[in-house]
């Protein structure tokens, strides 16, 4: 994977030449390749992976894998580099000229005659950028670590960043777990100019339905399917593709087969965990396309010897468990001599695969009950009388609005956060904060129907700012380019413009899909029933010594920290050893990842 960073100086003593190496470093996880550098007296870049330019007081750089729809600037990059290219589409179109660029990408360009700043990163926020403006001018890097490097910025944390990091399991973006450092949002771009910062979306998915036959539908999926598939491959010796034996990592694999004579190499990850292995279903796609199935099982062990190396990884706190499961199978394939990884991220989130999809249509059901006859009728019967008990606790949640209604679950919304936090840490934070954030990208999904509109709510909280930073940290950590075949934009658009009562009919998740993929997907995969990529780490620290005395151990240095009450961590260790030890289990991975990132990084 590529990184970008360097900086815009307007004011104060400017950065030194080697601050910029020090910043290109510290982005470097596994098996960094040499940078590419340059610099001006108030402008400097440098990028790994990627393409860098420099012309006349304009300083670009972009990483990624971009394609220039305009044919002069596609002539261009192929002739010159894509470095070249962005440096021309920005003489002639400046900001607007993202809209002339697609792909995954991140790029930056630095007009030091101006004193001028162009940042964006690519409509789906596969390709990370963040940043920080101050007086000092504008210092950005693919990773907040590189920003932490610079010189000018400090390493504060926020409050608010660890009661947002424990209500998502992560920080979502714009916002970082530093003070004053801003991460870029899918589609969006900014514009530094003279100290002054402008940001704007300059992109919205078009949900616009199609009114197409099915069977044309279907057989334009295939063809969809086809041409992105070989679009990220590389040569069968270089590509391997993740399987977890699910829709769209099996037809990931299904169509890279067809493109090549060879066995394809597909890489799967088993747990001796009932309810956890998934194997059987890997292998019958393995059986099913003539793939050549590499298998490995992960350990209560390996989980001990991953975390503190993974917890290294990332830039900020991340708490998604099935990232070590993710790391093992990167690190599977980069040891069996691969060089990239397919992966099928995104189907659930384009075709409607997510169990909350089909929940949410039922409690949308009740916004449709005329009024009168829940507030005369339904609603009394339902709250005075005790065998009505599922009805009442339906109407409750159906009466919470959405997005809101998405977290009823959370585990910070299944108790008073009084008895979690300490006071003095309450304080300090601002408790709607999460739900805002999920209101403004609800509302950026404009008024498209209730299935579209969720698909575009988890394009960023689900994909961008978990699963995407999930695979391309791991993958990097063990030393292997990751692509996104179903995230192609073309198959994107072409998803968005699916009848939603297609794509969810009734309460059969995915059922344009599975009907589109039959006679390609195994019998076995099409009537699987969706279960993720998930870690048993609540089942094996109930089991394995050695885990359960760690995550003890970090959690005992957690409490010195003074954000949560001593009684809450006591009580949920004693729900997990004799409740749900699954259920229990993740949240005290998630406190444990944030003790084990912030003794990491030295926070």
């Amino acid at each position: 994977m590529g990184s970008i960073c360097g900086w815009l100086a307007t004011d104060g003593p400017p950065a030194e030449v080697n601050d910029l190496s020090k910043m290109a470093q510290s982005a470097v996880t596994e098996a960094p390749q040499t940078a590419k550098e340059t610099w001006l007296a108030t402008g400097a870049l440098s990028v790994r992976g990627g393409a860098l330019h420099r012309a006349e007081g304009i300083l670009a750089a972009i990483e990624g894998r971009p394609h220039w729809r305009n044919a002069e600037l596609d002539r261009l990059a192929r002739d010159r580099g894509q470095a070249a290219a962005l440096t021309e589409a920005f003489r002639r179109f400046q900001k607007d000229l993202v809209h002339h660029l697609h792909g995954p990408f991140a790029l930056v360009v630095l007009d030091t005659n101006r004193q001028e700043a162009l940042l964006a990163i690519d409509r789906l926020g596969i390709r990370p950028l963040a940043f920080a403006a101050g007086d000092h001018g504008l210092v950005f890097g693919s990773q907040v670590t590189s920003l932490l490097a610079h010189p000018q910025i400090k390493a504060r944390s926020r409050p608010q960043a660890i009661f947002d990091y424990l209500y998502f399991h992560m920080v979502p973006s714009p916002d970082t777990f530093f003070r004053g450092i801003k991460k870029l949002r899918p589609g969006e771009r900014l514009v530094f100019r003279q100290g002054r910062l402008e940001r704007e979306f300059y992109w919205r998915l078009d949900m616009t339905e199609q009114q197409r036959p099915e069977p044309e539908l279907a057989a334009a999926l295939h063809d969809h399917l086809r041409r992105c598939v070989d679009s990220c491959r590389s040569t069968p010796e270089e590509t391997g593709a993740f399987l977890s034996g699910g829709l769209d990592s099996s037809t990931v694999v299904g169509v890279l087969q067809g493109l090549q004579e060879q066995p394809a190499d597909a890489y799967a990850i088993g747990f001796q965990a009932e309810g956890f292995d998934e194997m059987e279903y890997a292998r019958a796609t393995a059986d099913h396309f003539g793939a050549r199935l590499h298998a490995y099982y992960v350990t209560p062990q390996d989980v001990l010897d991953a975390i503190p190396e993974v917890a290294r990884a990332y830039d900020e706190p991340f708490g998604n468990a099935s990232a070590i499961p993710a790391y093992y199978c990167a690190r599977q394939a980069r040891q069996a001599g691969k060089t990239l990884l397919l992966a099928g991220d995104g189907g659930d989130e384009i075709f409607a695969g997510n169990a909350r999809y089909a929940k949410q249509k039922l409690f949308a059901v009740y916004e449709q009950v005329p009024p009168l006859l829940k507030s005369l009728l339904i609603e009394p019967l339902a709250f005075h009388l005790p065998f009505l008990g599922k009805v009442r606790s339906y109407i409750e949640q159906a009466r919470v609005p959405m997005p809101d209604r998405l977290e009823t679950y959370n585990f910070l919304h299944r108790f008073p956060l009084r008895e979690i936090f300490t006071p003095d840490f309450l304080d300090q934070v601002n408790v709607e904060a999460p739900l805002e954030r999920q209101r403004q990208r609800w509302a950026r999904c404009g008024d498209a129907h209730l299935v579209k509109r969720m698909l575009c709510f988890d394009h960023k909280f689900t994909l961008a700012d978990n699963d995407l930073r999930k695979v391309n940290r791991m993958c990097e950590l063990a030393g292997i380019e990751v692509r996104y075949p179903l995230l192609e934009e073309e198959l994107v658009e072409f998803a968005a413009g699916i009848p939603s009562d297609l794509l969810l009919k009734g309460q059969r998740l995915r059922h344009f899909y599975r009907r589109a993929m039959r006679g390609f997907l195994a019998e076995k995969t099409l009537e699987k029933h969706k279960h993720g990529f998930g870690l048993p780490f609540g089942l094996w620290m109930k089991e394995y010594q050695p885990l359960k005395a760690y995550a003890h151990q970090r959690l005992r240095e957690a409490r010195a920290r003074g954000y949560l009450n001593d009684a809450f961590i006591n009580r949920i260790i004693e729900a997990h050893e004799t409740g749900h030890a699954t259920y229990y289990g993740v949240f005290i991975w998630v406190l444990v990842m944030l003790e084990e990132w912030m003794q990491a990084h030295g926070q």
